[in-house]
């Protein structure tokens, strides 16, 4: 029996039409005009590159201000150093107490982070909280490493017992790109009480570098005496990637006092963290006050970061 499309069409005498070659031209018009809009479709933007650990420490300056007290759930924690410098020493188990400081990232005397480095920087934001723990009783040999301040002598310092645990939060919920949420959400340092407070007496200006606070004005303080060495620990059950741990255990911070000339207008903020072994905590309303400390990047007897 003929199929419809044979009993409707064909007619005697008359020629079939040439379908096979009408359909090969037909998929050819096809393909070509598929490949034109893949070509026509603007590419991807590069994905960025993760900075060197060196890059990304030497530029890592965070202003520290006074919070509103908050006392987050009942968490506790176990903690083992990451830098290498620091050896032998056993994990210690901390409990969160009440939050001190939000510590968010600054320039220094208007020279900022160089464009590669600049995203990993702004968004290296720290909430710290109240610790207590064993003291470290080790004398370290501390240098500078912000292009800044990197002519200042070495000094030596006796690291004591811990203060505060700084653990990264974004605020208002302003979320950076996966490669920098991939490094920054891995920075955790543990803060140790140091002597002598040796006092660095110099003004420097700080600009805001994150995007939420940049309501803040460009300002200067008077840096004071050194309080605290904040080292890189790595949390338990936080399993940090291979390229991203090459770049958080060398960031080492020297605390110091400061005083800034000019209050910061009133400012509320809710943070939430982004470590995943804190990610289940809530997030936290925050009002800063007035600066307290300024974490400034060092190296530690003489081991400098890779790159």
């Amino acid at each position: 029996m003929a199929t419809p499309f044979t009993a409707h069409h064909a007619k005697p005498g008359r020629r079939r039409a040439p379908t096979k070659g009408l359909g090969r031209r037909l998929l050819a018009a096809i393909t070509a005009l598929i490949a034109f809009a893949f070509l026509s479709v603007a590419p991807a933007s590069a994905a960025l590159v993760l900075p060197t650990p060196k890059d990304y420490v030497s530029n890592l300056d965070l202003e520290c201000f006074k919070t509103n007290p908050y006392q987050p759930p009942t968490t506790s924690l176990t903690l083992r150093h990451l830098n290498p410098v620091i050896t032998g020493v056993p994990p210690i188990t901390v409990t969160l107490g009440i939050r001190e400081q939000l510590c968010v990232p600054v320039a220094k005397n208007s020279v900022f982070p160089p464009p590669a480095v600049l995203d990993f920087i702004r968004y290296t934001d720290l909430a710290c909280y109240k610790v207590s723990g064993p003291a470290l009783n080790r004398a370290l040999v501390l240098n500078h490493l912000n292009p800044l301040l990197s002519s200042l002598p070495r000094q030596e310092f006796l690291v004591g017992a811990p203060q505060q645990l700084c653990v990264p939060v974004i605020k208002n919920n302003a979320l950076p790109s996966d490669e920098v949420l991939s490094v920054v959400r891995h920075v955790d340092l543990l803060c140790y009480a140091v002597t002598p407070p040796n006092p660095l007496n110099r003004t420097l200006t700080l600009t805001q570098l994150n995007p939420v606070l940049t309501q803040i004005p460009t300002r200067p303080v008077s840096v004071g005496a050194a309080r605290q060495l904040c080292l890189p620990v790595a949390k338990g059950g936080d399993n940090i990637p291979a390229a991203v741990l090459a770049i958080v255990r060398w960031v080492d911070l020297l605390k110091y006092d400061v005083a800034a000339t000019s209050a910061i207008p009133p400012l509320g903020l809710s943070i939430r963290h982004i470590n995943p072994v804190l990610g289940h905590l809530p997030p936290e309303s925050v009002a800063l006050s007035n600066t307290s400390q300024l974490g400034l990047p060092v190296a530690k007897n003489n081991t400098i970061p890779p790159g």
